[in-house]
């Protein structure tokens, strides 16, 4: 009878299996980026929370349901500001003076979600429906920081801006080409400027604001 023996693997041989699966490891995790692809999940949820928010602002101003505005700001066109926001505007967090995405001025903190008018949407979108649903609470950016937070200013003529930073490459450059004014960014591959003040995601009826 013939004995038969079973060879394993040498020290040798092992050490060369591990190397070539931590390069493989290593390759995976440079061409998947998990970071960033986290990052693009934040951003598509802040650009879906601000549509939704412009859209129940625009369906009051169609509907006419926004209320004339207060003796501060005079009579006329119905507005979605009654004497607040002032030219700063409203930010969830306070990115800082002189940091808003409205204009230099010290944008107004206020970090409520509610939504009966107290909120950093200082309208009633209480009775709103948006895709068939109500809104139950104003969004809150993922991170919702000094840095990545929502923000709104409206005007006595009846037009709004919504506001909020990306981050992600693959969606950064919508800050600059979103037809707002706050698109000082600098450019890619640097961005330079692009987690700056002046560098916003911006939607609305009036972007110059």
């Amino acid at each position: 009878m013939k004995n038969t023996f079973s060879k394993g693997f040498t020290l040798v041989e092992l050490l060369i299996v591990i190397t070539i699966l931590a390069a493989l490891t290593a390759a995976v995790v440079a061409v998947i980026n998990p970071m960033e692809l986290l990052a693009q999940g934040r951003d598509a949820q802040r650009m879906s929370d601000l549509d939704t928010v412009q859209d129940a602002l625009l369906i009051l101003l169609a509907q006419g349901l926004v209320p004339a505005p207060s003796l501060c700001v005079g009579v006329g066109t119905p507005s979605l500001n009654s004497c607040n926001p002032l030219g700063g505007g409203i930010c969830m967090v306070d990115p800082g003076a002189g940091n808003g995405p409205f204009s230099t001025q010290t944008c107004i903190s206020n970090p409520s979600r509610a939504v009966d008018g107290t909120g950093w949407v200082d309208v009633s979108l209480a009775e709103v429906r948006v895709g068939g649903s109500l809104i139950t609470a104003l969004p809150q950016d993922p991170i919702n920081n000094n840095q990545f937070f929502y923000a709104y200013k409206a005007s006595t003529a009846g037009t709004f801006k919504l506001a909020g930073r990306l981050e992600s490459e693959r969606y950064r450059s919508m800050m600059i080409d979103d037809g707002g004014t706050r698109n000082g960014c600098g450019s890619a591959p640097a961005w330079s400027g692009w987690n700056g003040p002046n560098c916003f995601y911006e939607i609305g009826s009036n972007l110059a604001l």
